[in-house]
């Protein structure tokens, strides 16, 4: 089988414009949390959301700005993946390259936008000239959930297969999986992997604040609204924005000389089965244990984790005790952190941001905090890094979690790449 390596990768998203930016906030504890939009804030004037923190059209082609929120910041995250990478597109090799993309809501801007100008067409007298079932043409290419590996695999000439996964919270870190899956058992030699999530509008977020799941803002600094593991979390915070990794054979990268960053060395993967909201102890375990028999490491090998850590009751409680199960004595040595407490949850673009941290924690010896974790919930009883990034740590090899509504449970391990 061939070893699967990360040469490069990328990020749009409320802490950052590109990986360097993003990873030098989070080490800050700086949050990208703050007051909703006016249109959502109508509805809803009691949420905090975490914006991206540079408008998409700002930064693509005018061609790009009819396109999808979401795709709109896939399209750059990719686009400085491949650029990382120095990978020449379209690729000799154009047919053995593939696309994986993860999102939880394909087209949300597209979709509330639609409804919204119905309506108003309908209901607003001073439009009753207007035919309210009149919607542009490319409505629905927008919409469609593969519309981001659609518009990447032309911008790049990639012929491989361009597959879209959508698991809620899960969804690019099975993309991630199922992509090194591919190139690991050879079907594939290369895939630009992307997770991408846009969904800060007031259909989308009145649909979240129906699951009561929602953090309240903080009395004292609304960026301090998302406190994973402690005792006064109230929630998570919904955010926007993309991050991309370009993985590869090593045989590949290898020929063409590419500067590898880390070696994808293990993805787990299982189902609750059990619930549609409510984690399972049993999954998240089995799916780390997957990802570490994969990998060839015994636990203790594992120097940090990115958990999932959303800052719900349950979620946070069964986290830690999915830790300890899959971990067992090594749980209390393992530094664990949860980022969503600056970037908040990007849903489906949640594993791939979250794998590219943890990578850059790994290759810089220094390790995100989990910010505003003053009080901590006993019942978490890990080494969650509080409050402060840790550095000068010697990391060998870390692991990144994403679970999902719906009890899909993904961990992917990187380790550092040991060449031939």
């Amino acid at each position: 089988m061939n070893k699967v390596v990360v040469t490069g990768s990328g990020v749009i998203c409320p802490l950052g414009v590109d990986k360097a930016s993003t990873f030098a906030a989070a080490l800050e504890g700086r949050s990208g949390i703050g007051a909703c939009p006016a249109d959502i804030a109508v509805w809803l004037p009691h949420i905090v959301v975490a914006q991206s923190c540079a408008e998409p059209q700002t930064r693509l082609e005018r061609a790009d700005h009819g396109l999808d929120r979401a795709t709109q910041f896939a399209l750059i995250a990719a686009a400085q993946a491949i650029a990382d990478a120095g990978f020449a597109c379209p690729p000799a090799d154009s047919r053995r390259v593939g696309v994986f993309v993860g999102i939880g809501f394909g087209g949300s801007q597209t979709s509330d936008s639609l409804y919204a100008r119905f309506y108003n067409t309908l209901s607003d007298p001073n439009l009753k000239h207007k035919d309210p079932t009149v919607m542009h043409p490319l409505t629905v290419p927008r919409i469609m959930a593969n519309a981001a590996a659609a518009a990447i695999t032309m911008r790049y000439g990639l012929h491989g297969p361009s597959n879209t996964y959508s698991v809620a919270c899960a969804s690019s870190a099975l993309a991630i999986g199922e992509a090194f899956r591919a190139i690991r058992h050879g079907y594939l030699d290369a895939a630009v992997v992307v997770g991408t999530e846009a969904m800060l509008n007031p259909g989308a977020m009145l649909g979240w604040n129906a699951l009561r799941v929602m953090a309240k803002p903080n009395e004292i600094d609304p960026a301090q609204s998302c406190r994973p593991f402690a005792n006064d979390r109230c929630g998570f915070v919904i955010g926007e924005g993309a991050a991309a990794v370009v993985l590869e054979s090593a045989t590949r990268s290898t020929r063409r000389g590419a500067q590898v960053q880390a070696e994808l060395a293990g993805y787990g993967c299982s189902s609750d089965a059990q619930h549609l909201t409510a984690p399972s102890v049993d999954g998240q375990a089995y799916a780390m244990q997957q990802a570490l028999t994969e990998a060839g490491l015994a636990p203790a090998q594992i120097q940090y984790i990115n958990a999932h850590g959303t800052a719900t009751d349950a979620g946070d409680v069964i986290e830690t005790q999915s830790i300890h199960k899959a971990f067992g004595n090594a749980a209390r040595q393992v530094a664990v952190s949860s980022t969503k407490s600056m970037h908040g949850h990007l849903i489906g673009a949640a594993g791939a941001l979250e794998l590219v941290l943890s990578i850059e924690a790994m290759n810089s010896g220094s390790l995100p905090p989990t910010a505003h974790l003053e009080n901590p919930d006993p019942r978490c009883d890990l080494d969650y890094i509080p409050l402060r990034a840790r550095h000068g740590c010697h990391i060998d090899a870390v692991m990144s979690n994403s679970f999902a509504f719906g009890g899909s449970n993904v961990a992917l391990v990187a380790r550092r790449f040991v060449a031939p």
